[in-house]
């Protein structure tokens, strides 16, 4: 199946909360993925409908800043970034996990951050943005390292996470954060840190469902 055809069958339908989930390791069953997929789980669990992406799997140009995308707030480069925009577009909230690299997210994720600058215009040139409408989202972001854990381990990453989701009008809620995990499978030692995962994708539902319901 590709890459295109796996995010079409996952693809939300109507009436639930629509996530979209992130997977941005190049390993595919890395610790960060393993962890998303309890967070999905999760998820899943409290009736949401999750898009699961792996980037790993897709044709992703980095942003060529050719602007096409300043007239109607939609990248102009024709690759498999497409496929997922509309799902960008009209989700309730982001999943995104990703493993530690230099100080930031991975390379995968990054060129995607990078090719969302198309949201970041469509928000601040063009007022297009999801909070326009009074659409409230919100984000989770799961992060690994494999280094031993210190204050400002993970500060890089977070940052970088924070300034992403505010181009598609979403909040930070929560942050999932663990070191000292090197080996793909160095997590599943941790089933407390599963566990854990499992419990924020439920609680990220939860937290929507409050978010969504009518303010007076």
């Amino acid at each position: 199946m590709s890459g295109r055809e796996d995010i079409m069958a996952s693809q939300p339908g109507s009436g639930a909360i629509k996530l979209i989930a992130f997977h941005g390791s190049p390993r595919r069953s890395g610790n960060s993925s393993r962890l998303l997929e309890r967070a999905v789980a999760g998820a899943r669990q409290g009736g949401a409908a999750v898009a699961e992406i792996f980037l790993r799997d897709h044709a992703l140009s980095p942003c060529l800043e050719d602007y096409g995308c300043r007239e109607t707030g939609r990248c102009t480069i024709e690759d498999d970034f497409q496929s997922f925009f509309e799902l960008l577009e009209g989700c309730d909230g982001v999943l995104l996990s990703s493993p530690l690299f230099f100080g930031t997210v991975s390379a995968q994720v990054k060129i995607l951050i990078d090719r969302c600058q198309c949201f970041w215009v469509g928000k601040y040139r063009l007022g297009k943005g999801a909070g326009a409408s009074g659409k409230r989202r919100l984000g989770l972001f799961i992060c690994t390292a494999a280094r031993p854990q210190r204050p400002d381990l993970f500060e890089g990453a977070q940052r970088t996470v924070r300034y992403f989701f505010d181009a598609l009008d979403v909040r930070l809620w929560q942050s999932l954060l663990h070191s000292g995990l090197e080996e793909p499978d160095d997590v599943l030692a941790h089933p407390e840190w599963l566990e854990e995962a499992f419990a924020l994708g439920e609680a990220l539902v939860a937290a929507l469902r409050a978010e969504i319901r009518p303010h007076f």
